[in-house]
């Protein structure tokens, strides 16, 4: 079955979107059962983990379903490099009163183990983010029976995807939250808004488009599908799912945010992504390009940013979460996918009224 296919026979052509530490497999169940596409972020499972965890999914839905990776280049940081930024952080674990943590022997699990073992589980979609698949690896994903998704921020991206067999396209607008999906050009040159991209997109390639970042309610998702996209994809929007799986400190945050609360920072993980805004953002920001390059920045935080969550201290957690976060509402997962798509079609509505049709 093509991609386009696929997405025509949702019920709902709503994707949630895979956000490592926020969307817990209950969540992709609940939205596939619901009549969209859920996804399991698997970026930082390791590759022993991806196969059970997609065959639990298999077995407990017949409803399509997604796997996300994380493209993470290899890291083999000098010492040097690695003091430097744990002496940066040390004041910041020192407040927390927490023991600094020593050199790690690994920054984040192995791409190429993830992916053999991913193509192994063969589930129906796998996208991919922070980089491009070689034209071999899709074939291999193809021949194993999944469909490939590859995230872009810019149209060049999706023209790259396209030449090596993809068969679709997430266009990454840049409303979204959590990490950017950059991979062929610098963050400033890849800040394209959701809804140019898209329509820049379909012109481009001869591939369904799914449209993500800043859709928050059925009037964005009404909105993206009038401008041809195949399906959306919504993150943020979950965030309060009764699946959701946020922290305390970061569900509170959501919850009081204001209407510009969200900055793009690489002060966490070295790579840049969009969160509503705090201390930690603020007082690192003259110096987060000194960071190391994501995955490591990423790696040394994880224990400041775990022991944060633990103490209640919203200040030091990365609180991942898109432009239109204001928005995000409380409920079942499954519910939110159908109120959505009631919106969608009321805002078709309305529309179609205006015009006469």
């Amino acid at each position: 079955m093509a991609l386009r296919d696929l997405l025509d026979r949702l019920a709902i052509p709503i994707l949630q979107a895979p956000m490592v530490g926020a969307s817990p497999p209950e969540m992709a169940l609940a939205v596939s059962r619901a009549g969209g596409m859920g996804s399991l972020a698997a970026g930082a499972l390791a590759p022993d983990q991806i196969e059970p965890e997609v065959a639990r999914l298999r077995a407990a839905t017949g409803a399509p379903f997604g796997v996300n990776l994380l493209m993470a280049p290899r890291a083999e940081p000098q010492g040097a490099v690695v003091e430097a930024a744990l002496a940066r952080l040390a004041p910041w674990y020192a407040e927390l009163g927490e023991a600094l943590p020593g050199h790690p022997n690994s920054f984040a699990p192995d791409f190429e183990a993830q992916l053999a073992a991913l193509t192994r589980a063969a589930p129906p979609v796998a996208s991919f983010t922070f980089g491009i698949l070689t034209s071999g690896q899709v074939e291999a994903l193809h021949r194993a029976g999944t469909l490939v998704v590859g995230t872009a921020t810019t149209v060049a991206e999706a023209r790259a995807w396209a030449e090596v067999g993809a068969d679709g396209v997430c266009a990454q607008g840049f409303e979204a939250g959590g990490h950017r999906g950059h991979f062929l050009a610098e963050p400033e040159a890849s800040l394209v808004g959701t809804l140019p991209l898209t329509a820049l997109i379909l012109e481009a390639v001869d591939l369904p488009v799914i449209a993500a970042g800043g859709i928050m309610n059925g009037r964005g998702v009404a909105a993206a599908l009038a401008l041809g996209a195949s399906a959306v994809q919504m993150g943020t929007a979950f965030l309060l799912a009764d699946q959701t799986g946020v922290s305390a400190p970061w569900r509170l945050a959501i919850e009081t945010a204001g209407d510009e609360a969200t900055r793009l920072t690489r002060a966490f993980t070295g790579r840049y992504a969009r969160g509503v805004e705090n201390r930690f953002m603020r007082e690192l920001h003259a110096v987060q390009d000194e960071v190391p390059a994501y995955p490591v920045q990423n790696r040394l935080t994880q224990p400041l940013r775990a022991a944060a969550a633990k103490a209640g201290d919203a200040e030091m957690i990365s609180l991942w979460a898109g432009q239109g976060v204001r928005l995000a509402q409380p409920g079942d997962a499954g519910d939110l996918v159908r109120r959505w798509w009631r919106e969608a079609q009321e805002a078709a509505g309305r529309l179609s009224a205006r015009t006469g049709g």
